[in-house]
């Protein structure tokens, strides 16, 4: 199938209408599914009956479209993300069970902050920071960790675009967070409250890879008022200690690198 009249690739295409999908919309009409990935209907009716017949799209039995089960297993073949996750999980566990709240590992992709897992408390009135979402790397304290022991150029190429702020309390003077990331590896952890969503504070340590190259970030988010930091601190720094050995001692293809991203 050739390049459309615009000069945009079907891949770029097939791209646009898969990304249409997410949390607060898994499931839409044809319609609705070319509106959101801004193409033709004609072209997105075309594209989806191609993905329907490889399982990359479903269609329900009420007609509407979602995401098929053949995305989520090419996704999870092979995939660096899902190495991590695995190695991480037993470690995060132990958090999770002083915390009681939500634990979340997160890497640095293409320019932002991915949650890679996240484990939660049924109680916890917080609901964000899910598996696959993403934050802006200075509106979140993931984000600022992976930042703070990333090569100087990828701290710059960040701090030189526009800044905008996620809520009130979001840091967007690029000298301002150049002083938290010095502070960050000075102490190895942070501590911020309300930069992503105002009701949290985020508490994050980095975890590193093979080479002691930062490969993600271990984070606890609880509400801003029940910010025990003393105490969780140690926690996440004992787990990510556990997190790194086991990066480093398997094998290269499972390091899960993602900081050139």
């Amino acid at each position: 199938m050739a390049n459309s009249s615009s000069g945009e690739s079907v891949i770029s295409r097939v791209v646009r209408l898969m990304s249409a999908f997410d949390r607060n919309l898994p499931a839409m009409t044809l319609s609705g599914l070319a509106r959101r990935a801004g193409l033709p209907l004609t072209t997105a009716h075309r594209l989806v009956d191609d993905l329907v017949l490889h399982g990359l799209i479903e269609r329900l039995p009420d007609g509407n479209l979602c995401s098929g089960m053949r995305m989520w297993e090419l996704a999870a073949r092979g995939s660096r993300a899902l190495n991590l996750r695995e190695l991480a999980l037993p470690f995060m566990e132990d958090v999770q069970a002083a915390v009681h709240q939500h634990t979340t590992l997160a890497v640095l992709d293409h320019g932002t902050v991915l949650y890679v897992e996240r484990l939660s408390s049924p109680h916890s009135s917080l609901d964000a920071a899910h598996i696959a979402q993403r934050m802006p790397i200075h509106a979140a304290s993931s984000g600022l960790v992976l930042l703070a022991f990333s090569p100087p150029a990828l701290q710059a190429g960040v701090l030189s675009k526009p800044l905008a702020p996620v809520t009130s309390e979001t840091i967007t003077d690029p000298a301002l967070i150049r002083r938290h990331l010095a502070d960050i590896r000075q102490r190895g952890h942070v501590a911020l409250p309300g930069i992503g969503v105002t009701e949290w504070t985020g508490i994050a340590v980095p975890v590193f890879g093979p080479g002691n190259t930062v490969a993600a970030a271990l984070n606890a988010i609880v509400p801003r008022q029940d910010a025990a930091v003393p105490v969780i601190v140690p926690a996440l720094l004992t787990a990510a200690h556990g997190i790194s050995r086991a990066l480093k001692s398997a094998a290269p293809e499972d390091a899960a690198d993602f900081r050139n991203r």
